[in-house]
């Protein structure tokens, strides 16, 4: 009967451990995955950070820009307020969810590319040094966002991934996880780039 009594207490005890370690290792996980969600959150949230520094950069260069073009074409009054009215509209949006500020920023880069075509017409304009300059510093930070856009959207496919999977959906859903959008291109910037030689 002792021997019973000892083998059922080791069976208790082995039983008794081994639910308290599917605990502690259940625990462990929800606490690892929670942290990977909040870092992959923290990403995505960094990587807008860069868009948004890029976006004011380009924010800063346009009045220079349409300053410069209303030297040259001062009487293209429509497109010039087309340009200042969505660059307004794209500050305005600054707060907005990326899906409505991805369409404000597109309007501008519209804008600003009817700007530069309509620069065409005027060969003055297109020798002027400050123009140039401001064309060249303009396409740069348009790189920037491009770049910092495609790094934005990376990280946030990848949280976006880690908070629909199973079984970190359980850590995202009872952590307050919710998903991001991405920052959209329009549709003429996804497709190849048109170049012309004047001759």
């Amino acid at each position: 009967m002792a021997f019973m009594n000892v083998s059922g207490n080791v069976v208790v005890a082995v039983a008794g451990g081994l639910v308290c370690l599917v605990a502690v290792v259940a625990i462990g996980w929800g606490v690892l995955s929670y942290n990977r969600l909040v870092r992959r959150r923290n990403q995505v949230s960094a990587a807008w950070a860069q868009i948004d520094v890029q976006l004011r950069r380009r924010y800063d260069l346009i009045p220079n820009l349409v300053e410069t073009v209303k030297g040259y074409a001062a009487h293209e009054r429509g497109t010039l307020d087309a340009v200042a009215w969505a660059r307004d509209g794209a500050i305005a949006a600054t707060a907005a969810e990326p899906a409505a500020r991805a369409h404000a920023e597109n309007a501008l880069s519209q804008a600003v590319g009817r700007l530069f075509a309509l620069a065409e017409a005027y060969p003055a304009l297109r020798a002027s040094a400050n123009f140039l300059g401001l064309q060249g510093e303009l396409s740069g930070t348009e790189d920037k966002i491009a770049y910092a856009r495609q790094f934005y959207n990376s990280a946030v496919q990848t949280y976006n991934t880690s908070i629909q999977s199973i079984p970190t959906n359980l850590i995202a859903r009872i952590g307050g996880f919710r998903g991001r959008d991405l920052f959209q291109a329009a549709g003429e910037e996804r497709g190849p780039v048109l170049v012309r030689f004047q001759g």
